[in-house]
């Protein structure tokens, strides 16, 4: 078992991401919240040992999380909103933090780039 330096960022939709969502993509209309929420996707940072830490944290990556949130549901950059603030980032994304994380895995950790990356 091995721990690793990082801290892990759990980021889940809000109403307003939902709302933006069902204006884009007319075929969302039957979704929800809980559906966004059942696979929530996790990034890694560095390690945070206190809020501070964390918002600093959330402070350097939030443009490359809201877009990546945004890419994984409507593409289509055009209806993306032009403006999109750290303020806005905490009313459109709930945001938990975790800082022990522990690799049980046999096999080594692979570095693959993420298609998605914008």
């Amino acid at each position: 078992m091995l721990a690793l330096n990082r801290s892990a960022i759990i980021v889940r939709p809000k109403l307003p991401f939902l709302e933006w969502l069902h204006a884009a993509d007319p075929t969302s209309a039957a979704l929800t919240l809980a559906d966004l929420a059942l696979e929530p996707t996790i990034y890694l940072v560095p390690e945070c040992a206190d809020g501070e830490q964390e918002r600093a944290a959330l402070q350097t990556v939030f443009r490359t999380i809201f877009e990546n949130q945004l890419d994984g549901w409507w593409r289509d950059r055009a209806t993306w909103p032009s403006s999109r603030s750290f303020g806005m980032f905490g009313q459109w994304f709930d945001c938990q933090f975790h800082s022990t994380l522990l690799d049980l895995a046999d096999e080594p950790l692979i570095e693959e780039p993420y298609l998605n990356a914008t």
